[in-house]
This record gives structure tokens, sequence and C-alpha cells, in this order.
């Protein structure tokens, strides 16, 4: 999509354009008018007195798939005359609500077609947008910006939606280094046998069922003299659910289990493509969960890197494992703060609904920091409790950790258990941590105006905490 900022008015655009009129309708409601050869398209963007951030997000994005529907290639907006119209966001900076526009247009374009055949008209996409205002240079910037951030997002969107049979541990290394093609960030990708030297074993043991090797992908940026923040993606790349199999209601969307790792991935990328001044390092334990005749099994106790025992109860919960190991590999680089990000649980889905990721810390400030960025950037967040009172419930029986409770109490408290089990491994970082469980953020829901398939949660919010910590 070509993003073009042109001081003035409307009424100077091409007729090739067909412009935007936002009017105080409900939202959803749209109607072509076709005046002396121009056309326009008319949205409801409901009561002006309703409008708040959230629901701008949401209109930026329908304002795009209402002209993709329409088939509208080329659209035009007076953006100051909108923003006139919402009283409620002239306490926003005129730069942040353009970056935000510019971000959720890119968004809302998006189709994932890798796998489809071009139809002879084209896709339905918007090529170029037309924003007419006054615009300064800093607006100019944040649009740039904006797009960047939407690119990102979509490119998350890709790795997480292609297939697992094209998306393997393998491949997904292969894909990380594409994604800093260019960009002044140093790639490192450990194989099964350095993995083992190391002594990974949680995430040996979750990768014996499958004939895809693990990887274990690092990325590192050096934007500033600081200590680096630290990002752990996780990375199964398809999760059967290993002996411990899936239902096939559960399963059909488990290409989508690596959407940490790819949110990892392309959010160092973008901190290295924005040259934000402060060093990102992104570690990816890369996976299959499969159901082999080796794989692990209920009731295999495996060691850690730091060296804890772990009794696997269930082979589903194999996030938590792999993930184990990375957080003891990230002390490595004394970061100032770590944060995991993982479609951890289903139980947060329980939690939370569709429309936040859950958030678990010790640390009262950075979560306070997560759930306002997660507000400002769009990638919204909600805390859950990871008192003492939980910590009993991952404690093993035949070796020092189980991945799960297990008994009849297992399926209460699900999000809560997997981040108490990441904290047994956090809390020797030495450093503020926090796990993001983006089960319920993983694809697009109702009401999104996004299509269908991965969210690309929370690239934004990452980058936002990238920024805001810059030294």
């Amino acid at each position: 999509m070509k993003m073009t900022l042109k001081n003035g008015n409307i009424k100077s655009a091409s007729k090739s354009f067909v412009r935007i009129s936002l009017t105080d309708k409900p939202k959803g409601t749209k109607k072509f008018v076709r005046q002396n050869g121009i056309e326009t398209l008319e949205i409801g963007a409901g009561k002006p007195s309703e409008m708040n951030l959230r629901k701008f997000i949401i209109l930026c994005r329908a304002i795009v798939n209402t002209a993709k529907a329409n088939k509208c290639k080329k659209i035009a907006i007076q953006f100051d005359r909108t923003l006139e119209l919402f009283k409620n966001l002239r306490s926003v900076t005129p730069e942040h609500i353009s970056q935000l526009a510019a971000e959720n247009f890119e968004m809302a374009n998006f189709d994932f077609n890798l796998f489809k055949t071009k139809p002879k008209e084209g896709w339905d996409i918007v090529e170029d947008v037309y924003i007419y205002g006054k615009f300064s240079l800093e607006v100019e910037e944040a649009v740039k910006k904006g797009q960047e951030i939407g690119k990102a997002v979509n490119a998350c969107r890709i790795l997480a939606n292609t297939p697992g049979g094209d998306m393997t541990p393998s491949i997904l290394a292969k894909d990380a280094k594409n994604a800093v093609k260019g960009l002044p960030v140093k790639v490192t990708t450990l194989d099964k046998k350095q993995i083992g030297k190391l002594g990974m074993g949680a995430v040996l043991g979750v990768a014996k069922g499958s004939t895809e090797e693990p990887k274990f992908i690092v990325l590192e940026y050096k934007g500033g003299k600081g200590k680096p923040v630290v990002l752990i993606g996780k990375g199964v790349t398809f999760d059967s659910g290993g002996l411990n199999l899936k239902p096939s209601n559960s399963i059909y969307e488990m290409h989508m289990d690596m959407s940490g790792g790819a949110s990892g991935i392309h959010a160092v990328a973008l901190a290295a493509r924005l040259k934000l001044k402060q060093s990102v390092v992104g570690l990816i334990p890369a996976v299959e969960n499969m159901p082999r005749n080796n794989a692990l099994r209920p009731g295999d106790v495996l060691t850690s890197l730091l060296g804890k025992t772990i009794e696997v109860l269930d082979t589903d919960a194999e996030g938590r494992l792999i993930l184990a190991d990375a957080l003891t590999y990230a002390k490595r680089f004394n970061p100032s703060v770590v944060i995991d990000i993982a479609t951890l649980t289903g139980a947060v889905i329980s939690a939370l609904g569709l429309y936040a990721s859950g958030l678990l810390t010790r640390d009262d400030a950075l979560a306070e920091q997560l759930v306002r960025d997660g507000e400002i950037s769009g990638d919204y967040v909600w805390r859950l409790p990871l008192w003492d009172e939980y910590e009993h419930r991952v404690k093993g029986t035949f070796a020092d950790l189980k991945n799960v409770p297990g008994g009849s109490t297992s399926r209460y408290g699900g999000a809560t258990d997997g981040g108490m089990f990441l904290w047994q491994f956090a809390k020797e970082l030495g450093c503020p941590w926090a796990h993001l469980d983006i089960a319920s953020r993983m694809t697009s829901a109702e009401g999104d105006e996004l299509a269908k398939g991965a969210a690309g949660t929370p690239v934004r919010l990452l980058i936002r905490f990238i920024e805001q910590n810059a030294v």
C-alpha cells in the first residue's frame, strides 16, 4: 500500500480516487454516492462523542476493509476533518494518531493468499491512499513509522499462517535470517548437536517425537550501550500434542503455535529497521511436537539447562518446556528485562476471551508499563495472578518440577500454572521478567476488522515497550 500525504483539500484529488467520508451513522453503515463523476464512500463511524483510541483503531481498519469489499483500489480521505469530528481524540498527539492510522491501514489491507491462485482482476486490496490535511514533518515521519510497524505485523502473520508442512524449525531459522537481511542484526542458529552439548534437555525432549530436528535461533541487535531487552518466542512449528494427542477440533490451527516466535523475530527486525537506541536479543527455541515411537512419554523426566529436573505429566504442555531452557540461556546476555511470548494455554482463552493476552509477572512496575503500552499500541493485555499460593502446583513428585499439576484440579487456573512453571526458571535471571500468553490473541476475532488467521500479536506492544526503554 502506498500512502501519500497531501497538504490541502480533498477536492483537489483525482477522480480516479474514491473519497472516504465518515458520518455519525451507526458503525458498519456504508453508502456509495456518485456526483459530477466523483465517487464518495460514506462510512458510519458512530457517535463522535463515543470515539476513543480503541474504536479509532477499528475504524481505521474498517475504512480499508470497506474499500476492499467495494473493490476501491485508490482512496482519499480528509484526515484533519476526520480528527475534528472526534473531539475525544484531541488530547492525543497528531503524531500518534497518524502512526496508528498508518499501522492499521496496513494491517487491514493484509490477506494471506500465498497458496491461492491470483484472480485475473487481481487481489482485492487498496493500492493507494491519499491523506489530505495540514502535515508537519513529524507527522510525515509518524506515518512512515506506522507503515513499518504495520508491515512488520503482517510479516509476522505470514510466518504464523504458513502451514506446518511448509514451516519446520529449519525453515523458520532460514526465515529469521531473511527477516533481518540487510539490517545490523546477528543471527546464530544452534543445531541439535549444539543444543545437546549445551544441556538443553527440555528442548531435546520435546523434539524427540519428530523427524524434524530442533533449532535454537538467536537474533542480536546492538542498538544501544545498555543491557539488552531479551525477547523469547515459543517456536513450536506444529503442535500435535505429542502422545497426548490433541482432539481433531483443537489440532487444526496448531501450525500457528509458533506465533510467539514469529513476533519475536519481527520485533527484533523492526527495532533494527527503526534504528531504536536499545539493544534487543531474540531467542526462538524451534521444535515440532509430534507422536512418533520415540516421542516424549507421560511420566518421562527431563533435565533442563538450569539443572532442574522436570516430570512430564502431559506432552501437550510442551511450550513451557522449551521456554524453560530459553529462559536459562537468556541469562548469558545480562539482560535488563526478559519477556517471553507464547501461545501457551487454552486456559487463557477461557479466562480472557479473544481480545486480550494474558500477562503474568512478579514485577508490578513492569506489569504497569506493559498494560499501558498495550493500551497505547492496540495489543491489549490483562494481568493474571502469579502468587505464592499457586507455586505448590508445579512442584514435582518424582522430579523437581512437573509441567502440569495433574489430578482433579489440573483444569483450574491453567494460565497461571503455565506462568508459575516458567517463574521457576525466570527467578534465576536476576532481572524483571514477564510472560505473555498470547493464545487468546493467536487469531483475529470477530470485530477486529482483520483477515481470518494470525493476528500478529504482540509486535506492536513489543516495539512500543522497546522504544520506551531505549537509553
